[in-house]
């Protein structure tokens, strides 16, 4: 399980949750993504899927396959989205741990941060993929996410860097892992654009290469 963390909202983790899918859905590898995220249940919206059922129905003891949504413009990809609990108490480590044996790679939207609620998947995933921009606030708040994922036993595979085209060796350091891709800022729809499309493949390749 590989969990895409970043330390401020709006950092591009939800998108970087839908790009990395596709290109790996491209490479023809399964993919099942889930939104851990509850302040900011959006990975459904882009992914163009329905809301329900979502991981509660998963942490009832609902069978995964049927929280699962196939988009229209996608192949291999499943979404599971968030749930939308209204104060209802939710076992999201339930949830989560029991999306492992669903597909060849399971992806976890997290909560930003550095708080209870995006610490909760980083216990559940074996890895941490990194999502910032170049500011130095944002910048300043991964590495916070990072030493969280590493305190709570999740690799930190490496970072991605979105809305630049650089990768500054200052930024590998600050966070202790590579920049495995840098994703340029386009106009959206963001992933209709090729150049964002060969950003996320080169992400998938690295992930790929690294037998995640």
């Amino acid at each position: 399980m590989l969990a895409i963390a970043g330390g401020k909202g709006g950092c591009g983790k939800t998108t970087t949750t839908l790009g990395l899918a596709a290109a790996l859905g491209r490479a023809r590898r399964s993919v099942l993504a889930a939104d851990a995220d509850l302040d900011m249940p959006d990975l459904h919206l882009l992914a163009d899927v329905d809301a329900d059922p979502n991981l509660a129905a998963v942490a009832r003891d609902g069978a995964v396959e049927d929280a699962a949504h196939p988009p229209p413009s996608l192949s291999g990809v499943d979404f599971v989205p968030a749930p939308r609990s209204f104060g209802e108490a939710v076992d999201l480590p339930s949830a989560l741990s029991r999306l492992g044996a669903n597909a060849d790679h399971v992806l976890v939207d997290c909560p930003a941060g550095a708080g209870p609620d995006a610490a909760t998947p980083l216990r559940i995933a074996e890895h941490a993929l990194l999502v910032t921009t170049l500011d130095p606030a944002c910048l300043r708040d991964a590495a916070k996410t990072a030493a969280m994922a590493r305190a709570l036993d999740a690799t930190v595979v490496g970072c991605v860097l979105v809305r630049t085209t650089r990768t500054p060796a200052s930024v590998e350091r600050l966070l202790g892992c590579p920049a495995l891709t840098s994703v340029p800022e386009v106009v959206a729809p963001v992933l209709a654009d090729e150049s964002v499309a060969r950003a996320y493949d080169r992400l998938a390749s690295a992930v790929l290469t690294k037998h995640l």
